[in-house]
């Protein structure tokens, strides 16, 4: 009995990575195959965990990872590691440790750590975000105008166990830039951060979230790319809207980029999941903006609104969409078609694929994906668009991207009567993945920004 709960309770402890298997007629599972302690280079000791079966060992910020010496490495009594004590490692990536005991085994992933001393996010008065530039290493902090700036309190939050200097917490004048300095171990890094009034915004991003800390990580992305890069560009809440507490006079463009986890489909849907959006207070100024010749850049489940605005009542009919944290991961580059539509103005000055000219790739190799699509489905088998001619006429919209049997991009344009519309529900425009930057390169990712840059302006003209 003894020998069977000890097989038991292995396998529900780490059922991922621990396998029990017999050998010549026998099954001995009396050893145990821990890494107690791992030491690279004499001088850097590995922190486990058991639990997820990783060993990492911290290195100072700047080290050569190529080739580390095992120099210690203990194991359970009776146990076999492979590769074993003296091996030399590449670890510029991660290293599997094979650890054997009898019948039973266990893998430990190996990899490094450097230290680093990084700010991760930076706040004033726990209301106005700072946008983090870590290349420049600048945080750049918009207040209204009138704001006193010789009293913001400052919020810091830092990667793990990194001390910052001046301290925070306590009101700091910040009419001229301050430098703020972080440091942990090895690593040490100092951020300029400038606060600057801004006027009113020409690009307001619209989000149901009172503010953009609260948002979805999704939407966040998007929002904190948007007040880095764009001139004149603000974050308001829908509520912020209907109480009359958002300066429209200089708007031009109202974004709204409408993340949800999972498949949302239809009106009911829509209406269920943004209640705030189609609240009448809010949509008697959205159309009053829209009617003056506002103009909206709407993407994601945002796709929904327009009847709203007065255009007819259409709702993508094929939509779908994963989780933030179970992501897909990209095997390789998506892309989506623009074939006839080369030359509209979203769709200048991309990355491209020299191969595939009239398609848009927007996501790498190894970059994990929601995949949430609200899009239209073109065919005779279902949906009642048969042809792209059937979509134009009763959406009242034109179709600008998408393959032989969907529409994942459209537009309404600008007429007398009321401003433009581009709506993007493609999969494909994606702004946060889970993955860590190790696991890929961003090279077509950048698309989505210069997509959004150039949506704003069209629209703003």
């Amino acid at each position: 009995m003894k020998t069977l709960y000890k097989i038991i309770a292995l396998c529900l402890l780490v059922p991922a990575i621990v396998s029990c298997q017999k050998q010549n007629g026998l099954f001995n599972v009396d050893g145990d195959c821990l890494i107690d302690s791992l030491v690279l280079d004499n001088i850097y000791p590995g922190v486990i965990d058991h639990a997820s079966a990783t060993v990492t060992v911290p290195v100072p910020e700047v080290h050569d990872d190529y080739l580390m010496t095992i120099t210690t490495l203990r194991i359970s009594a009776g146990a076999t590691a492979t590769p074993g004590q003296g091996s030399k490692l590449n670890m510029t990536s991660p290293n599997v440790i094979h650890v054997e005991n009898g019948n039973v085994y266990r893998d430990y992933q190996v990899k490094v750590k450097h230290d680093e001393a990084r700010i991760l996010s930076f706040t004033l008065n726990d209301l106005y975000i700072g946008i983090i530039d870590n290349e420049a290493h600048t945080i750049t902090v918009s207040v209204p105008v009138g704001t006193n700036v010789k009293t913001l309190i400052p919020s810091i939050k830092t990667t793990d166990g990194a001390v910052v200097s001046p301290r925070v917490g306590v009101p700091c004048d910040f009419t001229n830039s301050v430098d703020f300095t972080v440091t942990y171990r090895t690593a040490s890094t100092t951020y300029k951060v400038t606060v600057k009034e801004k006027g009113n915004p020409v690009i307001l991003y619209l989000g149901l979230a009172e503010t953009v800390a609260q948002l979805n990580i999704e939407e966040q992305e998007a929002v904190n790319w948007m007040l880095a890069n764009v001139e004149n560009s603000d974050y308001a809440s829908f509520a912020d809207l209907a109480a009359g507490r958002v300066v429209m006079t200089d708007c031009k463009v109202i974004w709204w980029h409408f993340h949800q986890d999972g498949k949302h489909e239809g009106k009911a849907a829509f209406e269920a999941i943004a209640p705030e959006a189609v609240d009448y207070t809010v949509l008697d100024k959205l159309k009053e903006f829209y009617q003056a010749g506002g103009s909206f850049l709407l993407t994601r489940y945002a796709v929904n609104l327009p009847f709203y605005l007065g255009e007819k009542e259409c709702f993508p009919n094929n939509a779908w969409g994963g989780k933030e944290a179970e992501a897909e991961r990209v095997n390789s580059p998506w892309e989506f078609a623009i074939t006839g539509h080369t030359d509209h103005p979203l769709w200048q000055n991309l990355t491209m694929n020299s191969s595939a000219l009239d398609h848009v790739y927007t996501s790498d190799e190894g970059y994990k994906i929601t995949n949430t699509t609200a899009q239209y489905h073109i065919g005779t088998d279902w949906g009642g668009y048969d042809t792209r001619e059937d979509f134009r006429e009763k959406t009242g919209a034109y179709d600008i991207a998408g393959g032989t049997d969907a529409v994942v991009a459209w537009e309404y344009r600008r007429t007398a009567d009321h401003g433009a519309i581009i709506c993007i529900g493609s999969g494909c425009y994606d702004w946060y993945t889970i993955a860590e930057p190790s696991d890929y390169i961003s090279y077509y990712h950048a698309n989505v920004a210069k997509i959004t840059e150039n949506a704003f302006n069209y629209l703003k003209q």
